[in-house]
């Protein structure tokens, strides 16, 4: 068996969740509840994985070659229990300006990359820092993406006929949209409106139904009985090839993989948010608990196989994911049927696709987005404080007016600023002289007040997390505090953390005391507090340690 040299186990780190359900006596009534969630699941995924390729600017069959192939590889090897692997909304606005700019097989290439970025960061046990991602951010670029899917499916919302090709960027687009509104198509407009009514219909009284397709159905027949005069997916793509492709591995050249490195970043970035929220919603839907960093190396495994089989980005999808767990799903063998079932479709059934008109598509994206906006939560965040509603809006903002990458990277810097900001707001440094030990806080070391009338002995409490963000006001508390004793003791009880900024604090602090001849005194402090304080020289001669204040003044009275 593989083990590091740190001593764990990669086959136990690492063991796919199909192992592990497969050694739990997996029987025939599994079987049979796994095969009725996952044929749910593959009506939902159907249209949908469709209509994501399509605004993706690919053509329909790739994000069924994306489910196929990726969503059987994230269940079968995957962290997660009931994850549910495939094309995702939240990747259209990055996948169509990756096609704009490099062509499909500038995509293909980015997500091959992106996969390798995936398994590496899963195999160096990585996963754990995705849940740092302030949250005021992750509304915020969910929001932003519900917004730009929205832009992007007016013109097959309205049957619009565009004079050149669609802008990119939101303004253009806009302007491009307003100025195409007198070709407006009413059938198109019909059958978009009659999909969200069905869709929205069918969610309040048969929940259990599969929406979407009945929507994209009665859609699809409407279109064809009438002969309306739209666009389909026969009429621009030519329909869908009834098997997958051969493998096939993408172009590979070094000045490629410079140029197409910033879009595969992005795709691991959001692969690995995506998919860890969505796992994250499996457990709170099923009371188990994902292996986020075996998650993230099946990820990466499915987004190589979706490139190298033609398909697009892959992630774990939150709505079948959900829908995986109501349906009754045992394990992930219901994910791999959810993929098996798709396939059979592109054997049997793949000319009906041909029939499916492109606004009852847009109709279905349209809800999608709304659903994906969490209108609830913006609300609560713009009210809830200044600082995280700067945060929320500047990831918005930049998500929909410059791109995904630089609303995450600059959402999460000024979440990070943020945080730091508050935390040096709580630490306080407080002098003891002449008073009682009046301050609150269960986990400080109480000491006589009578011990502290020595008014050539000063006692500093310092509380909070002392790190770089709150030195600064910390040493100069230091200095403010006190005027020329005899000897310094600072507790340390109330302090949880300390960092190499902070020791250097309290070493400038014991050496400026040395040279004016007064001693200094650390107490309370915490194993790890006092290893990283000695670690840095911060040791005797310089200054002494005492277990708690009070034996330190004891020890000072002492002749």
């Amino acid at each position: 068996m593989l083990t590091s040299a740190r001593g764990f186990s990669f086959a136990d780190l690492y063991m796919p969740k199909l192992v592990t359900v497969l050694r739990e006596r997996y029987g025939l009534r599994d079987l049979r509840a796994d095969a009725i969630s996952g044929l749910t699941v593959a009506i939902v995924a159907l249209p949908l994985s469709m209509a994501i390729a399509i605004a993706s600017g690919v053509t329909p069959d790739r994000g069924l070659y994306t489910a196929i192939v990726g969503g059987f590889i994230v269940s079968a090897v995957g962290g997660s229990r009931f994850q549910i692997g495939g094309p995702a909304g939240a990747f259209i606005v990055l996948v169509y300006a990756t096609v704009q700019k490099y062509g499909v097989d500038g995509l293909l290439l980015a997500t091959f990359m992106s996969g390798f970025m995936l398994l590496a960061i899963g195999l160096l046990r990585l996963g754990t820092f995705i849940k740092y991602i302030p949250y005021p951010v992750t509304v915020g670029f969910t929001a932003g993406i519900a917004v730009i899917i929205f832009a992007s499916q007016i013109k097959d919302l309205f049957g619009l006929q565009l004079s050149g090709p669609e802008p990119g960027p939101l303004l253009p687009k806009l302007q491009a949209l307003a100025e195409a509104l007198p070709t407006v198509n009413a059938s198109a407009v019909g059958l978009a409106l009659l999909t969200v009514v069905v869709i929205v219909l069918v969610r309040r009284w048969r929940p259990q139904w599969p929406s979407f397709l009945i929507a994209v159905v009665l859609a699809s027949f409407g279109a064809w009985l009438l002969h309306l005069d739209i666009e389909t997916i026969g009429t621009r793509f030519g329909g869908i090839p009834r098997a997958l492709p051969l493998p096939q591995l993408p172009v590979l050249s070094q000045e490629r993989i410079i140029q197409l490195l910033p879009a595969a970043l992005s795709f691991a970035l959001l692969g690995a948010i995506e998919s860890l929220l969505s796992a994250v919603v499996a457990d709170s839907m099923t009371g188990r608990r994902h292996r986020s960093n075996a998650e993230l190396v099946a990820q990466g495994l499915a987004n190589i196989g979706s490139a190298v089989f033609g398909g697009i980005c892959v992630t774990g999808t939150i709505a079948r994911t959900a829908t995986n767990v109501r349906a009754g799903a045992r394990g992930p063998i219901s994910g791999m049927l959810h993929s098996t079932f798709l396939l059979l479709f592109m054997l049997v059934a793949a000319p009906l696709a041909g029939y499916i008109p492109l606004a009852a598509l847009a109709g279905l994206l349209g809800v999608v987005a709304w659903n994906m906006a969490e209108k609830h939560e913006f609300a609560i965040l713009l009210r809830a404080s200044r600082g995280d509603a700067v945060v929320l809006l500047a990831t918005f903002l930049l998500v929909i007016f410059r791109d995904l990458t630089s609303g995450i990277l600059v959402g999460f810097g000024l979440g990070a600023l943020l945080f730091l900001h508050r935390m040096a707001q709580a630490v306080s440094v407080e002098a003891e002289q002449d008073q009682p030990d009046h301050l609150p806080g269960a986990d400080r070391t109480r000491y006589d007040p009578k011990l502290a009338t020595d008014r050539d002995v000063v006692v500093y409490r310092i509380s909070g997390a002392f790190f770089f963000g709150t030195a600064a006001s910390v040493a100069a508390a230091l200095d403010r505090i006190g005027a020329h004793p005899k000897h310094y003791v600072i507790d340390f009880s109330a302090v949880p953390v300390i960092d190499s900024t902070a020791v250097a604090t309290i070493d400038g602090f014991a050496r400026k005391a040395q040279r004016h001849g007064v001693a200094v005194t650390l107490t309370g402090m915490p194993p790890a507090v006092r290893a990283a304080l000695e670690s840095h020289g911060v040791s005797p001669p310089r200054v002494q340690f005492s277990p708690t204040v009070a034996e330190a003044l004891a020890g000072l009275r002492k002749p």
